[in-house]
């Protein structure tokens, strides 16, 4: 592994950044006094502060969404898609300023954040297909006389609460759904990197998006549990920790919410004997390592099955050390900084708590310093041999840039490991068996599974969401799921009577005929 050398000085400062809420078709700096900073991670410094919104923003802001939902959700299809189609056009223009945004307070690189932009836009243009996702369901003549038909309606005002390591793309993931199918909208972002998600409530405007129907207010355990409670949220829909997932759903659904909350992963991938080294090593290097590892799909624990092992330790290992570290700005750079210092003391502590219990540090990022951003929040890329199922490294979610080999016998014995795992988000595994790769899928109890893929994250015409502490709710992210979850249904039954007609009225309960 190597550091990327960066030409700033130690002493240069940059402007802090005011950033405010956006509440009813404008920025708004709100009522509350607190702030908090917001960092740039490759520099270690503060680029931001941000309003935290207090109880009267709260009340503001919901009495805006649901003004705003009234009439958005009976505005016509024709008229909504209008908007969706125009905001697609506008986001995929400002595709490198949304992820310049990105880069300056997540920290991942800044091709990465572009992809992370794409990847959202691809659920744009699925909630662009909403008349004929809408489309109901007709019964001529299911009784003499009667007709029945089903539709669905828009549940009102929903909120979306998005975590720090995907600040367009998961926000994407809910919004655009949620609006083409006629409600008001309000993301609470993460404190960490809010800037991108002021852009997108500038582009829904520009779009012909009316007033109220997305704003975005920051905050943090306060505006959370106000979303949750409130009676005039009808819907929360939430991607995170699991403990945080875990309180989500508990609370809303007892206030009535329908909720659906994303938690933690731990995601495997089985490398079985008769695979692609090469492309096994690479696939499962770019997964690991790739945005530091701060992603719900990252692979962090690499099953190698037999005599894979020390193949897969080797070549993984080699690739973990060509990796460049740097700012996420320079192009040199393949992986950026941690979003905290809180996190790199987390990876740190892991793997030494792991080398303690018997693991092999094959490559050990955790003194890694980057030239010209020695203050930035930098652990190398570190692989570790020989882990256990009771290493603290296996049982935590690391959410770092940490792979974890864990060896074992068979297929069969790959399984029990990854069912045997409280997470169930993705998973994936690397062979030339078509029979070991339908086994695996079959078996394995994991919502979302890639075969010689490392990160199965579906196509939007599908839906997100994993299996057991991976999530809390009946339906997943986007996709079908998604229209189900901000939409309910009704059915009509319909009779138009005439003077002719010789139905008559009956204590019995009714029948068709």
């Amino acid at each position: 592994m190597t550091a990327q050398t960066t030409p700033e000085t130690t002493g240069s400062t940059a402007p802090v950044t005011d950033i405010t809420h956006w509440i009813d078709g404008e920025a708004d700096a709100g009522h509350g006094e607190r702030r908090q900073d917001v960092f740039n991670p490759a520099t270690g410094r503060a680029s931001g502060s941000l309003h935290l919104g207090d109880g009267e923003d709260l009340e503001k802001t919901l009495q805006a969404a649901r003004r705003a939902a009234d009439s958005w959700g009976e505005m016509s299809l024709s008229k909504r898609m209008g908007v969706l189609f125009r905001f697609r056009e506008l986001v995929a223009a400002h595709t490198d300023e949304l992820a310049a945004l990105v880069t300056a307070e997540h920290g991942k690189v800044l091709s990465d954040a572009a992809g992370e932009v794409a990847r959202g836009l691809e659920v744009v243009e699925y909630a662009c297909t909403m008349p004929q996702t809408l489309k109901g369901d007709y019964t001529d003549q299911a009784s003499t006389g009667i007709d029945v038909f089903s539709f669905r309606q828009p549940l009102g005002v929903v909120a979306g609460i998005t975590p720090f390591n995907f600040p367009v793309m998961v926000p994407l993931w809910m919004a655009p759904v949620a609006i083409a199918t006629g409600n008001a909208f309000v993301l609470k972002p993460s404190e960490r990197d809010p800037s991108a998600s002021l852009l997108l409530a500038k582009l829904w405007k520009q779009a012909g998006l009316p007033d109220g129907v997305f704003q975005v207010l920051h905050g943090d355990k306060e505006i959370v549990d106000g979303l949750l409670t409130h009676e005039l949220v009808d819907g929360v829909s939430f991607v995170g920790s699991t403990p945080i997932a875990k309180h989500v759903h508990e609370t809303a659904t007892a206030h009535g919410k329908r909720v659906q909350a994303l938690g933690g992963a731990k995601n495997h991938a089985v490398v079985m004997p008769d695979a692609d080294l090469e492309l096994a090593a690479d696939h499962l290097s770019a997964a690991a390592f790739g945005s530091a590892g701060e992603r719900c799909m990252a692979i962090s624990v690499a099953v190698a099955v037999g005599d894979a092992a020390d193949a897969v330790v080797e070549k993984v290992g080699q690739r973990a050390r060509d990796i460049t570290v740097g700012d996420g700005t320079e192009s040199e750079t393949d992986m950026g900084p941690l979003i905290t210092p809180a996190s790199t003391e987390r990876v740190r502590r892991l793997v030494g708590e792991a080398e303690a219990d018997g693991a092999a540090v094959v490559v050990d990022g955790r003194d890694l310093v980057v030239e010209g951003r020695e203050e930035g929040f930098f652990v190398g890329p570190t692989v570790l041999d020989r882990v256990k199922e009771t290493m603290s490294a296996y049982e935590e979610e690391i959410f770092g840039p940490v792979l974890a080999v864990v060896r074992v016998d068979t297929l069969e014995d790959a399984i029990r490991v990854i069912n045997a795992n409280p997470y169930g988000n993705g998973t994936a595994i690397f062979t030339g068996s078509g029979h070991a790769a339908r086994t695996f899928q079959r078996q394995v109890t994991v919502g979302m599974v890639g075969v010689n893929i490392p990160i199965p994250v579906p196509a939007a015409q599908h839906s997100f969401g994993g299996w057991k502490d991976s999530l809390f709710g009946d339906l997943h992210i986007y996709g079908p799921d998604g229209v189900r979850f901000y939409t309910r249904g009704k059915v009509v039954t319909q009779r138009w009577p005439h003077e002719n007609d010789e139905s008559t009225a009956s204590m019995n309960f009714p029948s068709n005929g």
